[in-house]
């Protein structure tokens, strides 16, 4: 898709929109590919948190955790309250079986949760896994919402 633009350009703007673009890799299931394209649009804006938590989405998906969980740190040093990157952390932390620290983000994401009809299957996934961890839940606890993009 990038490559086409380039050559032609882009009606609009005369540019790639990189971060589109590897939104769109990304429903579509090609992670490694909108991996390079929210690298591209990390060039253009450096230091976005929004890329960077779409960057650790993906390395996520390819099963990269370690780097994943890094980029989620990454974003929290920048802004503390981006609560997709505590969601993501969260997530990766009770893969990882520290669970102490899993909880501490899935508080973090609750508190400052997103609103909207996109977001609510990943704060009920959130407040159905605290419980659990809690022992406020007797169910293990639910896999993630099919789309992490909110």
């Amino acid at each position: 898709m990038a490559f086409w633009k380039k050559l032609f350009g882009d009606a609009d703007s005369g540019r790639v929109d990189y971060y589109r673009e590897g939104v769109e890799l990304l429903k579509e299931g090609k992670f490694h590919e909108a991996l390079t394209s929210f690298r591209l649009a990390l060039k253009d804006s450096p230091g976005d948190t929004v890329i960077l938590q779409q960057i650790a989405i993906c390395y996520t998906r390819i099963g990269m955790t370690e780097e994943a969980a890094k980029t989620y740190r990454h974003v929290l040093q920048k802004e503390p309250g981006a609560s997709g990157a505590h969601y993501g952390l969260a997530f990766i932390l009770l893969r990882t079986g520290r669970a102490d620290e899993a909880a501490d983000h899935l508080e973090a994401f609750l508190a400052q949760a997103p609103a909207g009809p996109e977001a609510g299957d990943h704060v009920a996934h959130a407040r159905a896994a605290l419980a659990q961890l809690r022992g406020e839940a007797h169910e293990s606890i639910p896999e993630p919402p099919p789309d992490e993009l909110f």
